[in-house]
């Protein structure tokens, strides 16, 4: 009896480790990756939603960070904007978010871009995510690269929601290399950006008070693509708030369903 007794603890305890081994997620992860490029290695993160959160293959969202959070250590883009509101969200949030990282002194609207566009393609692959469903979105010098990367690839991106971004740098003591090159030359960047995502829906978001990247970057865009006759252009400014605009506009419920209802070629 002692050793039938034992046999069956033995398989109760086997049964409990098999059933916590393939009980689903309670929430998603944040999983480190890295990928080569140009012979260079480069870290990112990849936020997987747990399995019960989507039907089918999930969205995907593609953030780009801010100044601050450059660099090559493959953590610190997920620390501002997007990664601390999805640390909070991690058991209902549905997509996979991609977080590449800008390296020091680099640009998103220059030498970044592809390594954005790189990890994108990666975790598209491995994680199975739904091409007609991947959204572009990022703060500051994200913003930017949202616009940047958006003109590039018009046809990749089912919507866009910039934060705090904007077209031309023109104002004191902003980096020259930070404007949207795709449309530098143009004799109005914002209508010329406007013409070739008229079709692309976008939400901008900014601060009213932004003393980094002038509010009138995110209204003359606003502007420009309404008068282009933009498919569907939306923008929220929050009268009270600095360049850091990114906290609201990430918690903005409306933002999400509206973005998570977009779909590519429709």
């Amino acid at each position: 009896m002692r050793l039938l007794s034992a046999a069956c603890l033995g398989l109760l305890s086997i049964a409990a480790t098999a059933c916590q081994t393939t009980a689903p997620a309670t929430g998603g992860e944040f999983l480190p990756r890295e990928l080569s490029l140009a012979g260079r290695t480069y870290r990112y993160q990849v936020f997987v939603p747990a399995p019960h959160r989507y039907q089918g293959r999930p969205a995907v969202v593609l953030f780009l960070n801010g100044s601050g959070e450059r660099g090559d250590d493959g953590a610190r883009q997920t620390q501002a904007g997007l990664g601390p509101y999805l640390r909070r969200h991690a058991a209902e949030f549905p997509a996979i978010v991609v977080f590449p990282q800008a390296p020091d002194d680099t640009e998103w609207t220059q030498d970044a871009g592809p390594i954005a566009m790189a990890t994108l393609d990666a975790a598209l692959g491995e994680f199975r995510g739904d091409p007609d469903r991947v959204y572009l979105t990022g703060m500051s010098m994200g913003g930017y690269g949202t616009w940047e990367l958006a003109l590039q690839h018009p046809q990749r991106f089912a919507a866009l929601v910039p934060v705090c971004g904007g077209i031309t740098v023109d104002w004191t003591d902003a980096r020259p290399g930070m404007r949207a090159h795709s449309v530098a030359d143009a004799a109005d960047p914002f209508a010329a950006a406007a013409q070739r995502l008229r079709e692309v829906p976008v939400w901008i978001f900014h601060g009213g008070k932004d003393d980094v990247v002038p509010p009138a970057q995110s209204r003359r865009m606003d502007a420009a693509l309404k008068a282009a006759g933009a498919r569907d252009a939306r923008y929220t400014e929050f009268a009270a708030a600095n360049h850091n605009s990114w906290d609201a506009a990430y918690a903005y419920a409306p933002m999400w369903r509206w973005l998570f209802a977009q779909r590519r070629g429709r």
